[in-house]
């Protein structure tokens, strides 16, 4: 493998020195002359019919400067995937969760706006709630959306290979139903808007999103302004996991108010409203039906799932696909069968969360596998090694495996972890468990159909060529893209990184689809790279114009250009840099090496600003039949765990003590970036398996929408973790690389649930495993010994 100068290195992170000293500005930080504050009015009830609507005492209060209903956002539908547009920005004849948004008012001051609101009069006929896929689905239940009978948002139904026959095959046949809860990202930063529409007719929207283009777009369709005419701009965001990937009711309703007064609007969520909006990890039941031989090899696979997805869409087409597709892999299955349903519920709907649509179907698959292993006398990680995918392989639903280290991550784990020495040797209480998964690098199509680029990058010399300005409309939300795309940039240029300066989530500065699917580092560093070659390019011509000496003999190298021929005579050439620089040039350059910068100025001399652009989409991806363009992506992440834990046999509370996670992720651009990846991936898994489930009462209303009582982790409950990093060199990734934002956390749960079957000799199929989850299934097979 190549030896590189900047790349594949620990650097650190270039938004450290602002986050860590409070200069970071964060959208709540940020304010506007003349700036006015909006405040959503949310349905207090589930499912109900809006009768009438009287904001004439909130108009007339001192201060207010507008209200705003359906009536005046009007009823142009927007959502996430156009297949599936089934939202408006206020409900306009029925609610259908609570927290559905009906009204948003404009006012000087925040209490002033919030108390329009509780003057503002609704009155709904309340109806039924369905609360429940069962209530939802059942005969005669309401319809939440005309257009989609049954209440099904969404059916998957597919089949690679013979299912049936398969089975006829198989020495053992298996069939499970796993259960896990809704979650929520719990991101430490609410959602937050400003909204600027100016004299001109620009509107501006800063917004903490994953995702600026989209954005840009939803608000341009939904209010009618050119989307030339429309700015999206990311500030610095406290996480974003999925569910700031699309567009959010509090964006749209701040751009309306701000075209209605002129003047801008600032609107945040409160926790409550961030549960609310929710758009995170869907309620998911699997059933699950495995075959194998004998020896342990995989034949066939069935799985039968439903979805809660909530009041809307969102992400839940493609989600109600990924929770089928992405079992494909990582292990050599030639027979799967598929069938998928999303079901619209009176609740928040669900979106996309970190291992979007995957996470539940991989924890469920895992357990199930470790079952298999266990009645066919196998050890678990053998019969993962002895199934598992190469690279070159292609999945039974045309999922083509570019790179895929996932033999050499299990090995890594198993040497890692201790295995061999620990599995079936631990006392009653300790357990140890290992899971395998993968994930995409990036979504193979745009959400809306279209031949654009997935993402397009600018970079501009500065005059003096000193600094090269990577301008890109990607989003760093912090993990790490910004450090990463600098580092690709500065290697392809060929100059040290701190000759880089970016600039980043703006759609201004370029298109770029947004951070989610795991696509920055593969697609947007792609445009990167080849923006700086294309800088590169340029300042190479120039020069080699100027000294006589061929093109194809000139690279740039640690910031300085190296000849492979015979070194020409560039003194008259440093002469004049040097003339034009005097005054205030410090330290003229001397000896025999050219600078990059030198020869960047003669190139600004000759041709004007230096300016680089790049770009990057995928070729064709995938199968032809109904479904194929979700999983497909040019490259995926497989990573293999193992998990130690104590459990308190007494009281079931479940400890995790050790994790050791291996993650091929191509090749490392920046290694503590893609190691602190891993680690928040494991540490989002952890909280999911052990604690994390949103509660509802029986009229839909959250009970726990707050991070008091919403558990998630802490460094407290954190064990240690040995992250180890494979690499493969994917061929369709810039300099190799590839995804490790999501792959990581897909094999956590089920390593987790698997070493606590391992420590009590009990499974538990049901997510989260709370004490008294746990206490009761060691307890039923304490009765069940003793009968």
């Amino acid at each position: 493998m190549a030896s590189y100068s900047v790349i594949n290195r620990r650097a650190p992170r270039l938004d450290a020195p602002d986050k860590s000293t409070g200069r970071a500005k964060y959208i709540d930080d940020l304010t506007l002359p003349d700036m006015l504050y909006g405040a959503l009015l949310q349905s207090p009830i589930a499912h109900g019919r809006i009768l009438n609507i009287d904001t004439s005492a909130a108009r007339k209060l001192p201060g207010v400067k507008s209200v705003v209903t359906a009536e005046d956002a009007g009823l142009v539908p927007y959502g996430v995937s156009p297949a599936r547009y089934d939202e408006t920005v206020f409900c306009h004849e029925r609610v259908r969760y609570v927290g559905d948004e009906v009204a948003a008012v404009a006012a000087v001051d925040l209490e002033t706006a919030q108390e329009a609101l509780s003057l503002i009069k609704v009155d709904y006929e309340e109806l039924p709630a369905l609360l429940t896929i069962e209530e939802a689905t059942a005969e005669g239940a309401p319809q939440l959306h005309e257009k989609y009978a049954g209440n099904i948002c969404g059916e998957v139904h597919q089949e690679f290979g013979d299912v049936a026959s398969a089975f006829k095959e198989c020495d053992l046949v298996r069939t499970d139903t796993f259960l896990n809860k809704r979650q929520d990202a719990a991101f430490l930063e609410t959602n937050g808007v400003i909204a600027d529409y100016d004299l001109n007719g620009y509107l501006t929207l800063y917004t903490s999103t994953q995702v600026p283009h989209y954005v840009q777009r939803v608000v341009a369709m939904v209010l009618g302004v050119p989307v030339g005419k429309v700015r999206v701009v990311k500030p610095y965001v406290g996480g974003g996991f999925g569910p700031k990937a699309g567009t959010n009711p509090m964006e749209l309703a701040s751009c309306l108010l701000s075209l209605k007064t002129g003047r801008p609007v600032k609107m945040n969520y409160s926790r409550e409203q961030v549960f609310l909006f929710s758009r995170a990890r869907h309620q998911f039941k699997h059933t699950l039906t495995t075959g194998v031989k004998k020896d342990g090899t995989l034949m066939a696979l069935t799985n039968e799932c439903y979805l809660d997805g909530g009041a809307y869409t969102s992400f839940g087409i493609a989600t109600v696909y990924y929770a089928g597709s992405l079992l494909g892999a990582p292990y050599r299955l030639p027979n799967m069968k598929y069938d998928g349903w999303r079901v619209y519920t009176n609740k928040p709907a669900c979106g996309a969360q970190r291992g979007h649509g995957g996470v539940a179907a991989r924890a469920a698959w895992e357990q199930q596998l470790d079952l298999i292993a266990d009645e066919l006398g196998m050890d678990p990680l053998e019969m993962r090694l002895k199934n598992a995918m190469h690279a070159g392989d292609i999945t039974c639903n045309d999922l083509n495996v570019s790179s895929f280290g996932m033999r050499e991550c299990i090995e890594a784990v198993a040497e890692g972890s201790g295995w061999k020495e620990k599995r079936g040797k631990m006392p009653k209480g300790r357990g140890v468990g290992m899971a395998c998964g993968f994930f995409v690098s990036g979504a193979g199509y745009p959400i809306y159909r279209s031949d654009t680029a997935h993402s397009t990058v600018v970079i501009k010399l500065s005059d003096d060529g000193g600094t090269a300005h990577v301008l890109t409309g990607s989003a760093e939300i912090g993990q790490g893209s910004d450090t990463a795309m600098a580092m690709i940039a500065a290697e392809a240029l060929g100059v040290p990184l701190d000759q880089v300066r970016i600039s980043s989530g703006d759609t201004d500065y370029s298109v770029d689809l947004g951070a989610y699917s795991s696509r920055q580092t593969l697609m947007t560093g792609h445009a990167t790279k080849q923006a700086a070659e294309d800088v590169k390019q340029q300042v190479l011509e120039v020069l080699a114009d100027a000294l006589k000496v061929p093109f194809q003999e000139l690279d740039v190298k640690d910031g300085h250009v190296v000849f492979s021929g015979e070194t020409p005579d560039f003194s008259a050439l440093r002469t004049r840099y040097i003339k034009e620089h005097r005054g205030f040039l410090d330290n003229p350059p001397e000896g025999e090496a050219l600078t990059f910068k030198e020869a960047a100025r003669v190139a600004y001399l000759e041709k004007g600003s230096i300016v680089g652009t790049g770009k990057y989409k995928p070729g064709e991806l995938g199968g032809k039949f109904k479904g194929a363009a979700v999983g497909t992506s040019p490259a995926y992440g497989p990573s293999a765990q193992v998990v130690e834990v104590s459990v308190d046999m007494e009281t079931g509370r479940v400890t995790v003590e050790r994790m050791t996670d291996a993650h091929d992720c191509g090749f490392a651009i920046n290694v503590t970036s893609v190691e602190g990846q891993m680690q928040g991936s494991l540490s989002m898994g952890l909280g999911e398996a052990l604690f994390e489930e949103v509660k509802f009462d029986d009229k839909g209303r959250i009970l726990n929408a707050n991070l008091a009582e919403y558990k998630i982790p802490t460094a407290l409950d954190m064990p240690n973790v040995d992250t180890i990093i494979v690499e493969s060199d994917e061929p369709n990734g810039p300099f190799g690389a590839k995804e490790v934002g999501e792959g990581a956390i897909m094999p956590t749960i089920p390593a987790i649930l698997n070493a606590v079957s391992d420590a009590v000799g009990v499974q538990i199929s049901e997510l989260p495993l709370t004490p008294e989850r746990v206490y009761k299934a060691i307890k039923k097979a304490r009765e069940e010994d003793t009968s």
